[in-house]
């Protein structure tokens, strides 16, 4: 198993910032990098029961001769190592399948669409397919590099939410950030409900590593996310019935990846509790 962040390389500046964000993540968490350097349009997917086909835009491929010499310049100048993947499958002969066997995937929001057409705020159709399928959290990266020194759970209850909750538990014991939760109220349910879901779930001990719980009673949700620091990552599991199917807008997961400017990371109905 590769047990590490897997990271697809954009040839643009864009792409750089991304790079540098999976850096960062990679030597916070002390887990390993791997980076594709793509060399065909196409590749596969192949998840548990799904097979996910991704067709990069043109961007990836931009000045491709020099792909390989910019990434290795970048990890000089953050003083980091990768591995690179060479696919050793193939569904046909320009169609490389690509490994699925990692702790976490570096994908910005469009992978098929140019950013140039792209609206900011929403997800592109593949990036969705792989968040909907993958085992592995999917971390969403800030536009420009964005360090963080603290780690915020989205908690609403929902057993993606629990999974959520062991995922930032996980990162923020690996670089002994401060670990936060952030829970809007629904149904006038007090703040032990919410407690007693991770208690139930045996999370009892891990609680207690929490430092502080944001819990709203009142307020807009948007507006409530102006509390989440700035210098956060922020973990969010895809809840509610809507969001699994086809990412409803106006869903809170829509609108904390609208509305914050943090890197996310985003925890997925198939994931699979996993050591780096």
């Amino acid at each position: 198993m590769h047990k590490g962040i897997l990271h697809i390389y954009r040839n643009t500046p864009l792409g750089r910032e991304f790079l540098y964000q999976s850096i960062f993540f990679s030597q916070k968490v002390n887990t390993p990098l791997y980076i594709y350097i793509p060399k065909y349009k196409n590749f596969n997917m192949y998840f548990e029961d799904r097979v996910v086909s991704v067709s990069l835009e043109p961007s990836y491929f931009r000045d491709s001769k020099r792909a390989k010499e910019r990434v290795q310049k970048i990890l000089k100048e953050k003083n980091a190592v990768a591995n690179f993947i060479e696919p050793k499958e193939f569904t046909a002969s320009t169609l490389p399948d690509l490994p699925v066997d990692f702790s976490f995937m570096t994908s910005p929001r469009t992978i098929s669409i140019p950013f140039s057409k792209f609206q900011i705020g929403r997800i592109g159709k593949v990036v969705r397919n792989i968040l909907l399928c993958s085992q592995f959290p999917v971390i969403l990266p800030s536009y420009c590099f964005k360090e963080w020194s603290k780690v915020v759970v989205m908690f609403g209850g929902s057993k993606n939410a629990v999974n959520a909750f062991k995922v930032g538990y996980y990162i923020a014991k690996r670089t002994n950030d401060p670990l936060y939760l952030f829970t809007q109220q629904e149904n006038n349910r007090p703040l032990s409900y919410y407690e007693a879901i991770l208690k139930q779930k045996g999370l009892e001990e891990e609680l207690k590593s929490v430092k502080e719980w944001l819990f709203f009673k009142e307020g807009d949700f948007s507006d409530n996310l102006f509390e989440i620091p700035s210098d956060s990552l922020v973990i969010i599991g895809l809840f509610g019935h809507g969001i699994i199917k086809n990412f409803v807008f106006g869903s809170k997961m829509e609108i904390v990846q609208r509305e914050l400017p943090n890197n996310l990371v985003v925890v997925g109905p198939h994931f699979k509790e996993f050591f780096v």
